[in-house]
């Protein structure tokens, strides 16, 4: 492992800046710690707030990631008082939270970490933990003691698996008085944590630690094969994403059962790999390569294999049958080992390996699948290390329950932000990039959707989608290119929506176009691709989105962007206002069709949204320019400001009545048609 240490970063940073650079630079290496995993503190001289000089532990807060780590995400804590508790025998869990409370100095600091007292009990100013895969690829193992001895000799100590807090800290403080010449611990099935008395100092010995490791893994390993003896055959890559996408919206329906899910794919070369070796349904099965992994990736993924004659019926079958297997087996393992007053978890598994087909993992959003994605990857690469050199070996059935339900750790579950309306709820949006669909879309975002921005100008939309993904911090959407009038490019950007996100719970059909011309002289041409957008493109949308919803069983909810036009057409606008129509009917004809199966169908009929729609044709913009004599670039504004377009209504205003039929707010409404007219008489239904 190559040290990313930079001495003219780190050369002026003192205290907590010190601490917050060597966080990070530890949090930059993935092989090291993942996702809010790890710990690093500093013990520095300080004044309190009477001015009086103590000694100061500052510790990475509980739940924060060290990659990203600020300086607020630190607790500042008194150390003598700390280090009085070295005295005791024993505490509980409770009064070691209790008093870890009472020794924090900024009342407005995060909660410290369930690791405190490790980090306070070693004498060394600069001490990190981390998770690192190849020494985790060690301890993993069936003689774990043996290999550490024959990689480190009388380097490090190794300290039994115990769960962290004060019990776990009293036998590292006692190792490092048996040998105070050490500067390193190695915790059985859980990872390393090593001091210094600088912040550089205790980062190259995590480093050394790491690396020492890693050589070791690659000698040991390089006799053995670790090529499986009959790998399975993989479908091409077309193949396997056809069935990806046909198996995601089935598997995403059986695992929101209670609450529904998002998922993320890999079906990369490394996941193919691991899913198609004939050990890894036994080697999946062992356990987690840290119990810190449990919150997100449970302690076993649900093995799938498929038929190799399979169609979706036979899927929906053995998908159903193996997500009920799962369950029940976690029921009986929860109370197996249950204590009085636990509840239990989401009994669901977190991860799904399908030999031929790649890894699918899951979350409350993006983000979330994302977390359990990254961490089972590098459970993927112990796995494999550890059984190059022994056997790969994790805790105990009893124990990985004991952490699963460990009220410290499912303290982090309080830390996060309450869901949003949409949170869970994966949406596609057809014409995003306009000024409607980039308006509809940023509200869907924003109150918690995963959202697939279909448009036919793929830059656009990729452009938004990256302002998007700013603004919110997270992958909260994807685009893609589809044109709506050609049936294969329909069908195509189906299945890579499925992909992005497992299914589908929102159709926001919203691409249009408009031709204006007087009956007498429309072209064919004109008439034919109004049409062809605004109510065959319409058809075809939502009849893959139907598709989607059936397999998923979880009902669904298509929102059809139409216009007054639909039912009080305009002047000059007759393929526009026919082609509306249809769209409307079409419409209400889904919600008839779609009700047995829970799908809410309504439409949004909006009049005299002109800013960024694009719903004024070139020509019509030229000849109300001329007949003004104005600028064509100012028609638009020249119209509202004499009050020639009615009353102005703003793309925003017609996303917030998207969002309402979108959202369970309007969970009792189907067939509905909302103007957003802004009070104009003509766009009202009659």
């Amino acid at each position: 492992m190559q040290s990313r240490w930079c001495d003219e970063k780190a050369a002026h940073l003192e205290g907590l800046e010190a601490l917050v650079y060597a966080t990070r630079t530890i949090g930059q290496e993935p092989q090291l710690v993942l996702w809010g995993g790890g710990n690093s503190s500093a013990k520095v001289e300080t004044a309190d707030h009477c001015g009086r000089d103590i000694r100061v532990l500052w510790i990475k807060g509980s739940g924060s990631d060290m990659r990203t780590i600020t300086p607020s995400q630190f607790t500042p804590l008194r150390l003598d008082d700390l280090q009085l508790l070295m005295q005791r025998e024993a505490m509980s869990d409770e009064e070691m939270v209790a008093y870890l409370g009472r020794c924090v100095l900024d009342p407005h600091a995060p909660k410290p970490s369930i690791e405190t007292l490790l980090h306070a009990f070693l004498p060394a100013p600069h001490v990190y933990h981390t998770h690192a895969d190849s020494v985790c690829a060690l301890t993993d193992t069936s003689d774990s003691a043996k290999l550490i001895r024959t990689v480190y000799g009388d380097d490090v100590v190794l300290i039994p698996y115990v769960r962290p807090g004060f019990r776990l800290a009293k036998l590292v403080a006692e190792a490092y008085r048996r040998r105070p010449d050490t500067d390193a611990a190695i915790l059985d099935k859980h990872g390393l944590v090593a001091w210094g008395d600088t912040p550089k100092e205790a980062y190259l010995r995590t480093i050394e630690i790491v690396s020492r490791a890693e050589r070791f893994i690659r000698r040991a390993g390089a006799g053995r094969d670790r090529r499986p003896d009959s790998p399975l055959v993989t479908p091409a890559p077309a193949e396997r994403r056809c069935l990806a996408a046909l198996l995601a919206p089935i598997l995403r329906g059986a695992l929101s059962r209670d609450r529904r899910v998002v998922l993320n794919f890999d079906d990369s070369r490394s996941v193919l790999e691991f899913v198609n070796d004939p050990r890894a349904q036994t080697l999946s099965q062992v356990g987690p390569f840290t119990p810190d992994h449990l919150l997100h990736t449970k302690a076993k993924p649900l093995f799938l294999r498929l038929s190799p004659s399979w169609d979706q019926e036979s899927l929906r079958q053995i998908v159903g049958q193996a997500v009920e297997r799962y369950r029940r087996d976690y029921v009986r393992h929860f109370e197996r080992y249950r204590s009085p007053g636990l509840t239990m978890l989401d009994p669901h598994p977190r991860v799904i390996l399908v030999p031929g087909v790649g890894m699918f993992t899951t979350g409350k959003d993006r983000r979330a699948a994302r977390i359990t994605h990254d961490l089972y990857r590098h459970t993927m690469r112990v796995i494999r290390e550890a059984s190059a050199i022994d056997t790969y070996r994790s805790l105990s059935p009893k124990d990985l329950h004991e952490f699963e339900y460990w009220p410290l750790e499912n303290f982090k579950l309080t830390l996060l932000p309450p869901e949003k309306q949409l949170s869970r709820r994966i949406a596609l949006v057809t014409g995003a990039a306009g000024g409607i669909g980039r308006a509809i879309a940023g509200l869907l975002v924003r109150e918690g959707a995963s959202v697939i921005l279909a448009d036919l100008d793929r830059d656009r939309a990729r452009t938004l989608s990256e302002e998007l993904n700013a603004q919110s911090g997270e992958e909260n959407t994807v685009a893609i290119a589809m044109d709506v009038t050609r049936e294969a490019g329909v069908v195509e950007g189906f299945s890579k929506a499925v992909l992005a996100y497992g299914g589908l719970d929102i159709l926001v059909s919203n691409a249009g176009i408009a031709r204006s011309a007087p009956v007498d002289r429309l072209t064919l041409k004109d008439w034919n691709e109004t049409l062809a957008v605004n109510a065959t493109g319409h058809f075809l949308v939502c009849r893959e989105a139907m598709q989607v919803f059936k397999r998923q069983g979880l009902g669904g909810n298509i929102v059809v962007v139409a216009s007054k036009n639909a039912l009080a057409p305009g002047k000059h606008f007759g393929p526009y206002s026919a082609s509306k129509a249809a769209q409307v009917q079409l419409a209400r004809i889904l919600a008839l069709e779609g009700a047995e199966y829970g799908v809410r169908v309504n439409v949004v009929n909006p009049d005299a949204v002109f800013e960024g729609s694009g719903l004024w044709s070139a020509e019509l913009r030229r000849a109300r320019a001329t007949a003004y004599g104005i600028p064509v670039e100012s028609i638009e504004a020249y119209c509202v400001s004499r009050s020639l377009l009615k009353v102005k209504v703003l793309p925003q205003d017609v996303a917030e009545a998207v969002l309402f039929l979108a959202s369970d707010r309007s969970a009792k409404t189907t067939g509905a048609i909302l103007p957003v007219d802004g009070g104009v008489k003509e766009a009202f239904p009659r």
